[in-house]
Parts: structure tokens; sequence; C-alpha cells
């Protein structure tokens, strides 16, 4: 599983989500997120097994290729919604754990 983080953009990168108590938002099965990538929604340089950071300007273009696509009923899609719709919320970006 991919576990999802709420962090603010301007934040340093930790090496774990406790080092900065970061909220946790949900997560991404490797079926799904490799999915998605198959759909052309994350973009190949994003790493399942690899920690990384969506800011919200990564956010933002990941809501308008979903638009673009008109894929929004897509479940997998939907799972993805969720944690953007959270980082939004919070207006933070997202940091991925692989564990």
């Amino acid at each position: 599983m991919l576990d999802f983080y709420l962090i603010n953009d301007d934040q340093t990168k930790p090496s774990s989500p406790e080092q900065l108590d970061l909220k946790y938002v949900g997560g991404l099965a490797d079926e799904t997120f490799e999915n998605l990538q198959c759909k052309n929604i994350i973009d190949a340089r994003f790493d399942y097994y690899t920690d990384f950071r969506w800011t919200t300007t990564i956010i933002k273009q990941l809501r308008e290729t979903i638009s673009k696509k008109q894929m929004q009923a897509d479940t997998d899609i939907q799972q993805l919604i969720k944690l953007l719709d959270l980082a939004d919320k919070n207006k933070n970006g997202l940091i991925a754990f692989a564990d």
C-alpha cells in the first residue's frame, strides 16, 4: 500500500510521516496506482515503490487531466479523487510513503 499524508508545500520532506506528525489521508494499492499510470492520470516519473510528493500545483494538474479525460466515474480515479479532495480541503499537498 502506498500511504498518503497531508503536507504543506513549503515544508521540508521528512524521512518518515512520524518525523513531522503528518496526517494520514488514505492509500492506493499497487494495482490501482498502476492502473492510474496506464490511464495516463499519474505520470510515469512517480514510482509506487519510492516515496514522492505532490504539491498543490501537481494536484491541480492531476485534476485537470481527470477532467479533460472525463473519467470521474472510473473506480480507480474515484479513489484518487478522494485523496485529492482531502488535500484541497486542507489546502495542502500530499506526500506518499511506500510501505
